[in-house]
């Protein structure tokens, strides 16, 4: 069964869908030097507005905006849900637990108790449902940064196998946190001055919030109502490396599975695919992993870019940010730019500057900590 997108919300450091994707062809970043946190010092992050955000207000924003988009709004009680996130509430377990320990707050977040089953991991998926008011079956997928594409691919196969003939399905994150920011700030993955995704000067990632949720119909569904469609979700493959807690599997042979599975599933070869949506995180392990990955694979005038330059690292919620941008970039027909990127380490077809193309087929990458590997492959 094909399974086609018919709306999408998003937001971003840069804005909402709209003017993400025009901010982003424009070459502008959303991240800026901001210190949020008082106990913390100022870091290059891509922050929404000027505190951070909740990660409920994240949810409903995109929910809202993907079904107004695609022309549907509450109640949908056969609509499913596929919403993930990595962090989930943790900023609100921080704010209590500061509180509670008899500790001064050290964020910015309200001080609330809330009911515990009000602040699981699956608080994203849980307002998601709220929100349509469905009676259908709610996931919530958790896979590390590569959290947003493997919720996607969840959604579609609740259309394929019959389940559902219509899925909110995306990933939402809120981590701009102590606890974040002192994880990754322990491991010397943050970055000092800004996102160079593949570049020789790259530092590390950049946090960044927001999230991307899209309305996925089988193509009949959509087609009865009439409905526009961005795209469709051809395939995807999900694999694991289980070699490290964070670091990558050095030769990326499960990484290749996944693309491998990917475009099997799509009915696709490499030279089929006409743009790569890259991870690219600007960390030293990622860039260079994945980088050899994509000169092993594909064509070596493959266009690549990656959009964390842009919008940060939103973690889990960072693949499904992805699918967004590619499936406008399907839709103008122009690849959009790896922004930050200034003197490329690796010798790829990087994407400068945003241009006109002819793009049929896109390919989406996302890699998370514990090894977590997976690709989705798109089409006009």
């Amino acid at each position: 069964m094909e399974v086609v997108v018919t709306g999408m919300g998003l937001i971003s450091a840069l804005g909402s869908l709209n003017s993400s994707w025009q901010k982003l062809v424009e070459g502008e970043t959303g991240i800026r030097w901001q210190q949020p946190l008082p106990d913390f010092p100022p870091y290059p992050l891509g922050l929404i507005g000027i505190q951070p955000k909740q990660l409920e207000e994240i949810a409903e924003n995109v929910v809202l905006a993907a079904l107004a988009d695609a022309g549907l709004s509450p109640p949908l009680p056969d609509c499913g849900v596929a919403i993930g996130s990595s962090r989930g509430c943790q900023g609100t377990w921080e704010s209590v637990l500061s509180v509670t320990s008899h500790q001064s707050p050290v964020t910015s977040y309200p001080v609330i108790h809330p009911p515990w089953l009000e602040t699981l991991p699956n608080r994203g998926a849980v307002v998601a449902a709220r929100t349509i008011v469905t009676r259908a079956p709610v996931l919530a997928p958790m896979a590390a940064c590569a959290t947003g594409l493997w919720a996607i691919a969840r959604g579609a196969e609740l259309i394929r196998s019959g389940e559902c003939d219509r899925v909110v399905a995306g990933a939402v994150e809120a981590p701009i946190t102590p606890l974040t920011l002192a994880g990754f700030g322990k491991m010397g993955a943050l970055a000092k001055t800004g996102c160079y995704p593949f570049d020789k000067q790259r530092e590390g990632l950049v946090l960044g919030e927001g999230g991307a949720v899209l309305v996925l119909e089988s193509r009949e569904l959509a087609k009865q109502r009439g409905a526009k469609c961005y795209g469709e979700i051809l395939g995807f493959g999900a694999t694991a490396d289980g070699y490290h807690v964070s670091a990558p599997e050095i030769e990326g042979k499960s990484a290749a599975i996944a693309i491998k599975n990917a475009l099997d599933r799509g009915n696709l070869t490499p030279e089929n695919i006409d743009y790569i949506h890259a991870h690219g995180t600007s960390t030293r392990l990622n860039d260079s992993n994945e980088a050899r990955l994509i000169r092993h694979l594909f064509p070596e005038s493959i266009p690549v870019s990656s959009t964390k330059g842009a919008t940060g690292h939103t973690l889990g919620a960072s693949g499904a940010i992805g699918v967004a941008f590619c499936l406008l970039a399907l839709n103008h027909q122009i690849l959009p730019p790896c922004t930050g990127l200034k003197a490329p380490e690796f010798d790829l077809n990087f994407v400068r500057e945003a241009r006109s193309a002819s793009i049929q087929n896109t390919l989406c990458l996302s890699f998370g900590f514990g090894g977590q590997n997976v690709v989705l492959a798109i089409a006009k």
